[in-house]
């Protein structure tokens, strides 16, 4: 064919709409030479998703919230992360240094701000900030001071993210759980504790140290409150399905020749020790906090020993959160496991409540 050549340009200008146009005018020329190099490197397709699929949000930037979000971002568990704190010029920095780590994560966001408005649209929001735990400091002595720093907090992140499930790591934890849900208002399955998830880790890993085997293939729970009134389940005790109680039967009581219960004392007493020596303790707390999210956000329905509303379960009347086995998932804590206890860890349980609500009982403004 020898008929004349048609060239023919097409073009997606400014307004998002597409054109075609068989030569190039004058104007289009100075408006291709006016466009930025991000004009002239991607050509739009289709207006890119600003709400984030995965949003989570860590509210306090101290040792264990900065160790909670490492934890969160190395597992690719959000594809938003947000933080807040008071302390601006450490907030600011933190989210820098996490930022220029981002190549080596699989997180498209990270974003900070001391207005909560920066939280909008969170799927879970991981409350850590407080005041930190001193050294000889129970963390029941916690409790008042850290009551007025989350009449300001909770409100703000159901005003910005309501249906979200808050997960509460500030301690005493099981009173600030409490506090979370008297303040939010949410329902009871979307307020979660991180309770003893972290205290049977440091059950197992103690119990499997003596047995030479991984913690993981050490199964044992310590239920109740998060601190020194914990109870230790030794009648679920077992390796590879054989309860370590009928080998023997004086497993965790006084009478043990082996001294088994020394290893509960050392689960109590391990934060006082660590914060002793580092002065805080923030690594294996921040690594719970991404082991719960996972199982929630991922609706892995996995059971967790977390803390939860306990009333009308074990003949516990009051209104207090206790870590009992939990299964979690994207709808938040949805079921109880109904745990076969012995006589003596029911008592041991309703005091772990009768000490909590002790000093529960005298909180105010909830």
């Amino acid at each position: 064919m020898n008929g004349p050549r048609c060239f023919l340009l097409i073009t997606y200008n400014k307004s998002n709409r597409w054109s075609s146009s068989s030569s190039t005018d004058e104007s289009d020329e100075d408006e291709y030479n006016m466009a930025t190099l991000k004009d002239k490197l991607i050509t739009s397709v289709a207006p890119p998703s600003t709400k984030p699929n995965n949003k989570v949000t860590v509210v306090g930037v101290g040792q264990v919230g900065m160790a909670a979000a490492i934890s969160i971002l190395e597992k690719g568990l959000c594809d938003e992360l947000a933080l807040v704190d008071v302390v601006e010029d450490k907030l600011k920095g933190e989210m820098m240094d996490l930022q220029h780590g981002s190549i080596f994560l699989n997180v498209h966001k990270i974003v900070a701000d001391k207005d909560y408005s920066v939280t909008a649209g969170s799927k879970i929001v991981v409350v850590t900030a407080g005041v930190r735990q001193q050294e000889g400091e129970s963390r029941l002595d916690l409790v008042q001071r850290n009551v007025n720093v989350f009449k300001f907090i909770i409100p703000q992140v159901v005003k910005h993210s309501p249906d979200c499930i808050i997960l509460v790591v500030s301690n005493p934890v099981d009173i600030l759980t409490y506090v979370t849900w008297k303040l939010s208002g949410l329902p009871k399955h979307r307020v979660i504790g991180s309770g003893c998830n972290l205290d049977s880790a440091r059950f197992r890993f103690l119990m499997a140290e003596r047995l030479g085997v991984h913690p993981s293939s050490c199964h044992g729970w310590i239920l109740g409150e998060h601190g020194d009134s914990s109870v230790a389940v030794w009648s679920g005790v077992n390796v590879a399905g054989v309860a370590l109680q009928e080998i023997n039967p004086q497993m965790g009581t006084d009478q043990d020749p082996e001294g088994w219960k020394q290893v509960h004392k050392q689960v109590v007493d391990s934060a006082y020790e660590v914060i002793k020596l580092k002065g805080y303790t923030n690594w294996a707390i921040g690594l719970s906090v991404a082991d719960l999210l996972e199982t929630i956000l991922k609706n892995l329905c996995r059971i967790h020993p977390v803390s939860t509303m306990v009333k009308g379960m074990y003949g516990i009347e009051n209104e207090v959160f206790l870590s009992l086995p939990c299964v979690l998932g994207s709808a938040g804590l949805t079921s109880v496991i109904n745990q076969k206890l012995k006589d003596s860890e029911v008592a041991q349980l309703q005091k772990s409540a009768s000490t909590l609500w002790d000093v529960q009982k005298d909180l105010k403004d909830l």
